[in-house]
């Protein structure tokens, strides 16, 4: 065949080459390849030999997209993520026996470090990689079907295949592709889910006096996990088909997987350096976890003034501080610690970015203002405290105020008041101003958009190209499916509040239920697109103790059917979502995500109840040991207790006073910006569309109740904009090959190398080994080094 000139396009055969990925082979003159893509037939001398799916990345490469700036969802879409099908099997025997192991490895995991001293978390990157491990060496070690096949038909083997082939083929089809590895992950992180919801019963058991049986978990965890599904079936097409739906903290994982499966070491730049970087960063995080925990936070400030005494310590600390042991604002301060940067901060868009580093801004300033200018009596509470205190600055004897989950009136006349700082109430105070603003913005700005995405889902006109592929090849989960899952969820848990005394009665079960149903499709919309969403929990347990106040058990279970049923609804989708790019077949997503919600629940209600009865007076009367913890529960129980208090805990006013303000306030100024963006659409290059007040809000009081550690914001603004400022506007090609796969490989070596040092050193499988006293191991101090105030 003579060698093809200038205007000839040249399709390969299908191998990795550096970081591409290419089709089947053909070759077409470009004439004829566009007459072809319209839907014409090529000239009559030539047959190319179509794929079976739409393989078009080598496409992508001579449209030139490796010069694209990625900045919208249909960039994404176009241009970073491949449409690539190669159309293997992902239900198989091995991968639902190594995604029912690995869900109960994360199930079990994530269980016991909710009573360890040291958290970790196990998601993610970290499980692709084992999934990958495990994977593979199941291919490689059993019998293969398709090779032993291949042979048996060498030798001359015809018609049906022996039984000893065929059970080869069940247990070991072929090499381990990337859809069943996919199926690990997600399953194990849909089993993951369930763990909000156990916290609820580990917290009645150990704080208070009902009882709780097999009946109340299995039957409360089921409602819970599948109610949040069901919702997510129906918002499928604004939350998953939309081209804007595109979850960015999730690309992470799934160019991994992607760059796992479909490139090769020897010939794939970007893959190398995913194990050059993998391996490096599983060294160093030795160093910042165990070694040198200055690592973690490095404030200048305090290094210049460490030998500071009395009002200048405390100053200093207060604004400069920010390490693991210190509550501090941290400013300046910078932490070269992977695990508290992760990849979910670096793959956030640039406009979530930009609002992130001006609300800290803001937030920082009211805080300071706060305190210093002792507005609502500030310098009576330590600065920056997180707990419910007495009116002497005291921690609140919240466990003697409660007797049966019920509030004891005669304690509380004795303890007095409860209070919180004043650092807190305004981060709550904003907390509810970013929901009204979510209410409002979802309607105001999105609300034609959603509109219009239902109605072209229902003429079955799609403007994303990797659901336009999946309708074409693969059947699409009824929606009656998830509608029987809403009703069986709902039953379930009518069975639960009528026969069970969790202290919750039907019309708050329902309520419960009508406003996480309304909350979480506008939450789905803001973090699909965002990559972040709104921490709705807030508002769930502020309006529980409202509608049943001086019932802390009661509040937990309000708050499990309402955010916990719209942080299931939110993962879901997201999950959902990563099917369609990986090209997962939507039914066997469905069973999948659904066998791993149920599974995960009992094996998160085995391991707890089997922790609390071992250690109950340890996790409920002190600070516990090295091996175990009650903290985090105490912290759980200490919320729910705390809002069952709502209307008598004072700021500037009674606390639920601040509830219908806060909204009211945040849906206001929505509002306002809507009407000035009609008139005023633009300010130079600026779209005032482009403004989210929701998340300018939430990070405004971000950091009094989300940031236990301010050392790491400085660190994760400067990362993300390095990422999605730079390399996205001036090394797209960077950007698109290498940001996501390498910070997911940041992401599975620190996990992996916290996980070693949790067993080895952290006191998970036996006594701890702390590292000898430093300075880079300043263990009677702050590690940041900053002054103690005499």
């Amino acid at each position: 065949m003579a060698t093809p000139d200038a205007s000839t396009t040249v399709i390969e055969v299908p191998q990795p080459q550096e970081d591409q990925v290419v089709s089947e082979k053909t070759q077409l003159s470009r004439d004829e390849e566009k007459k072809l893509k319209e839907g014409a037939p090529a000239s009559p001398e030539i047959e190319p030999v179509l794929p079976a799916y739409d393989n078009d990345s080598s496409a992508e490469k001579e449209d030139g997209s490796d010069d694209v700036i990625i900045i919208t969802g249909a960039d994404a879409a176009d241009h970073l993520l491949p449409l690539r099908d190669d159309g293997e099997p992902a239900l198989s025997f091995r991968s639902l026996f190594l995604a029912t192991c690995l869900s109960a490895f994360q199930a079990v995991m994530y269980q016991i470090y909710t009573f360890k001293p040291t958290n970790i978390t196990i998601q993610g990157t970290f499980i692709v990689l084992i999934a990958y491990f495990f994977g593979n060496a199941w291919a490689a070690v059993f019998p293969r079907g398709d090779r032993l096949s291949a042979r048996w038909r060498e030798r001359g083997g015809q018609g049906k295949l022996p039984l000893w082939i065929s059970v080869a083929t069940f247990i070991n089809p072929g090499p381990w592709n990337l859809k069943e590895h996919a199926i690990c992950a997600i399953t194990a992180t849909s089993a993951s889910n369930a763990a909000a919801s156990i916290m609820v019963f580990a917290a009645q058991d150990l704080f208070y006096d009902l009882p709780i049986s097999a009946t109340t978990v299995i039957l409360a965890v089921i409602s819970i996990g599948l109610f949040g599904y069901g919702i997510c079936g129906i918002m499928r097409p604004i939350a998953v088909w939309h081209v804007d739906a595109v979850y960015w903290s999730t690309l992470p994982t799934v160019k991994t997987l992607q760059g796992l499966h479909w490139q090769d070491v020897k010939s794939s730049k970007p893959l190398r350096w995913f194990w050059f970087s993998f391996v490096g960063m599983f060294f160093y995080e030795f160093l910042p976890a165990y070694i040198w925990p200055w690592l973690n936070a490095v404030s200048i400030p305090c290094l210049a003034a460490m030998h500071a005494t009395g009002e200048k310590a405390a100053i200093l600390t207060n604004l400069f501080g920010g390490s693991v042991n210190n509550e501090g604002l941290g400013l300046f301060t910078l932490s070269f610690d992977w695990q508290y940067i992760t990849s979910f901060n670096t793959s956030l868009p640039l406009p979530l970015q930009a609002h992130m580093a001006v609300g800290y801004l803001v937030c920082f300033a009211a805080m300071l203002g706060i305190y210093y200018t002792n507005a609502w009596d500030a310098k009576s509470q330590p600065f920056m405290s997180t707990r419910l205190r007495s009116q002497d600055g005291t921690t609140y004897p919240i466990q003697k105020v409660f007797t049966g989950g019920v509030l004891n009136r005669e304690a509380l006349e004795k303890y007095g008041i409860p209070r919180l700082t004043g650092s807190f109430a305004y981060a709550m105070f904003m907390a509810n101003a970013a929901i009204g603003a979510l209410i409002a913005h979802c309607f105001l700005f999105w609300g034609g958009d959603v509109v219009r995405a239902y109605k072209s889902a229902k003429a079955g006109k799609h403007d994303d190209r990797h659901h336009a592929h999946m309708t074409k090849h693969y059947k699409e989960t009824p929606s009656w499916w998830y509608l029987a899952t809403l009703v069986l969820s709902f039953v379930l848990g009518i069975i639960v509040v009528t026969t069970q005394n969790i202290t919750l009665p039907v019309w708050a079960y329902v309520i419960s239920l009508l406003l996480g149903m309304f909350i979480a499709p506008l939450s789905t919309l803001l973090y699909s697109r965002y990559g972040n969403g709104i921490a709705t929990n807030n508002l769930s347990k502020m309006l529980a103790g409202l509608i049943l106040p001086e019932r802390p058990v009661g509040n937990m279970y309000f708050a499990a059917w309402s955010h916990n049923v719209i942080n299931n609804a939110v993962q879901l989708s997201s999950d959902l979502k990563m099917g369609e790019y990986l090209k997962i077949p939507p039914r066997v997503m469905f069973l999948t995500q659904v066998y791993g919600t149920i599974l995960g629940g009992f094996i998160n209600y085995a391991v707890m109840i089997s922790i609390v009865n071992g250690n109950r007076e340890l996790l409920t009367s002190s600070d516990g040991n090295s091996s175990w913890s009650g903290a985090t529960i105490q912290s759980y129980n200490t919320n729910a207790t705390s809002w069952a208090l709502a209307k008598y805990l004072y700021t500037n006013g009674r606390l639920y006073e601040m509830v219908p303000i806060g909204l009211g306030i945040g849906f206001g100024i929505v509002v306002v910006h809507r009407v000035f963006a009609y008139f005023v659409p633009k300010i130079r290059s600026i779209s005032l569309y482009d403004i989210n007040m929701p998340q300018f809000l939430q990070f405004a009081g971000y950091i009094p109740y989300n940031a236990s550690q301010t050392c790491v914001l400085l660190s994760q603004t400067i990362a993300g904009f390095f990422v999605q400022f730079y390399l996205r506007n001036y090394r797209p090609r960077i950007f698109k090959d290498y940001s996501y796969l390498i910070t997911g490989a940041f992401d599975g070596a620190s996990l992996f190398a916290l996980f070693i040092l949790s067993f080895a050193v952290f006191g998970a499988g036996g006594p701890s080994v702390p590292f000898p006293k430093w300075w880079g191991n300043n263990v009677e101090g702050y590690y940041d080094l900053c002054p103690v105030a005499e």
